[in-house]
């Protein structure tokens, strides 16, 4: 398996004091997001992944795939990761990874340029809000200097408590963070019902509740991963809309008139 090599991205807005963001460079840096991977969704959320006897997480889309890696400077450890699957990749993978999970036809009436971000995931000793807030620095850059129109993708929802909590999260989606009904997606398997009654105190998981503060909508009802024991929530950004609090925050600038982030502040050091 080869995987697409991107160089760093190398801006002051892809560094903090401790971390410090890039797309893996080589197979031995892809591996290490796949350990990183496995030890969150096997080790912590029990997940029946391929890869498992060696300790790693991996699957057909990564061959395709950039992979985006937040590192801590001090330690020298991958301590984030994402992969991100653009619209001209994923023919050659079979389709968006989203496809296994939902009929997509809705995707097919968007305009500009698509891509998916997915496996994404923070160390459990990192997720203070600094870590993943650098990695969507990273996809905020790529976003911009490749000039996408929409980002999507699944944010998880855990099972552990058998269901109480993301139904509960799931009635707050509904009640404020659905899409329209022409952006829903439809889930090939989906989640049961709930058999008591949901749990008051449930917050949104970190991605989630990025992906919301970015102005990201919900595209329906969730799809069942029984392999990952958890939700899988459909989300989809119109960068257009993209919300300007978090332009700046991700950005280290303010939109342009319009609200569509069309200039480049990326650039990718050799």
């Amino acid at each position: 398996m080869s995987a697409i090599v991107e160089t760093p991205i190398a801006t002051a807005a892809s560094r903090t004091a401790r971390f410090e963001v890039s797309f893996a460079q080589n197979a031995a840096e892809v591996r290490e997001t796949q350990r990183l991977r496995h030890r969150v969704f096997a080790g912590e959320l029990g997940a029946t992944v391929k890869g498992g006897d060696e300790g790693v997480d991996r699957d057909e889309y990564d061959a395709f795939c950039r992979h985006l890696m937040v590192r801590d400077t001090l330690s020298g450890d991958v301590i984030a990761c994402t992969r991100i699957l653009t619209d001209d990749q994923a023919p050659r993978a079979g389709g968006f990874y989203s496809a296994s999970e939902f009929d997509l036809a809705m995707i097919d009436s968007l305009p500009g340029r698509l891509m998916e971000i997915g496996r994404t995931c923070v160390d459990a000793d990192y997720r203070g809000g600094a870590a993943i807030a650098t990695l969507w620095q990273g996809i905020a850059g790529y976003i911009t200097s490749h000039g996408f129109d929409y980002l999507f993708g699944c944010a998880s929802i855990g099972l552990e408590d058998g269901g109480a909590s993301a139904h509960a999260i799931l009635a707050q989606i509904r009640g404020k963070y659905l899409a329209p009904d022409f952006q829903r997606v439809r889930p090939y398997i989906p989640l049961p019902a709930a058999d008591h009654r949901p749990t008051d105190k449930a917050r949104l998981p970190p991605l989630l509740k990025a992906y919301v503060s970015l102005g990201a909508k919900a595209c329906g009802e969730p799809y069942w991963d029984r392999d990952f024991n958890c939700a899988d929530v459909f989300m989809l950004l119109d960068v257009s809309e993209l919300n300007p609090r978090y332009a700046r925050h991700f950005l280290g600038r303010d939109l342009p008139w319009g609200g569509r982030l069309n200039a480049n502040p990326v650039k990718q050091r050799a």
